[in-house]
């Protein structure tokens, strides 16, 4: 969506979160009218760009197919229309920030007049949307791995540290080459504080036939229809062995050398005084 929008979802971090739903709704409602099908959707919210700034936008994964219920039977393959997409997700955007100016739920720096002028331009301009295709399910897991509860940063990005600064390279897509930005500590964390996801909200979002219902309804019937094997869930790595295997460390090992037990918990400290009670 066009920077200018940015600074509203921003400050209003509730119409933030229904973006996931907005974007997924779009192309269901694309795939429904010119195909008759029901997709499988994940949508991967992401607000942070490459300075560090808010820039929210989706990552939407989306099957290559649908069920065609009327029928019984898979669809495959689905050809994608960019301009069509575009206009509605415009559509889609612009609507849901005008029913909040309406509702009076939305706040901003701009009056409400100024705020109708501005979706009102931005209606009527040209939005960028990007459609891909995976050569491979690993292809698909690594895209998808890339967005899901990243750091909006990575540690070699960040050149220095000092008391006062912070310095950080990024990818200047004008100049083609490597820039350097400098910032003061504390705007670096305020920066990294605003891409925080909210308390329970999910870094993954599922719709169409991934929705948990319809998931549960008809997964075995699309692994059918496809002529594939349905696969067991695969046994859940505890905490343990993935530290002794990514970093080498034992966390229930001690100082000593000798292995950790669990033996209780502790009651919540009370006015400074911890209720202590016998462990067996």
């Amino acid at each position: 969506m066009p920077d200018i929008l940015w600074p509203l979802f921003q400050q209003n971090r509730d119409l933030l979160h229904d973006l996931p739903e907005l974007g997924a709704r779009v192309i269901e409602r694309w795939a429904k009218y010119k195909y008759g099908v029901r997709l499988m959707v994940m949508v991967i919210p992401q607000t942070f760009g490459g300075r560090l700034n808010f820039n929210p936008h989706l990552h939407i994964l989306v099957s290559g197919g649908g069920l065609r219920e009327s029928e019984g039977r898979w669809v495959t393959p689905l050809a994608f229309e960019k301009d069509k997409l575009m206009h509605m997700w415009r559509h889609a955007v612009i609507t849901h920030l005008r029913n909040a100016v309406r509702a009076k739920e939305l706040v901003s720096d701009f009056s409400d007049e100024r705020l109708k002028t501005i979706l009102t331009a931005q209606y009527e301009r040209w939005w960028s949307i990007d459609i891909d295709q995976f050569a491979s399910k690993e292809h698909f897991l690594r895209y998808g791995g890339r967005y899901i509860r990243r750091s909006p940063i990575p540690e070699y990005r960040i050149v220095k540290i000092s008391d006062s600064e912070v310095h950080f390279w990024i990818k200047d897509k004008r100049l083609k080459r490597r820039v350097t930005i400098r910032c003061s500590s504390e705007e670096f964390v305020t920066a990294l504080a605003e891409h925080v996801p909210d308390r329970y909200e999910h870094s993954i979002r599922y719709f169409g036939l991934l929705a948990p219902g319809s998931k549960a309804q008809l997964s075995v019937g699309l692994f059918a229809l496809v002529g594939q094997q349905k696969r067991p869930r695969p046994r859940q790595l505890g905490w343990r062995f993935l530290l002794r295997r990514d970093f080498g460390v034992d966390p229930l090992i001690d100082r000593f050398g000798q292995e950790m037990q669990w033996v209780g918990r502790l009651p919540p400290v009370r006015d400074g005084v911890v209720d202590c009670q016998p462990v067996t």
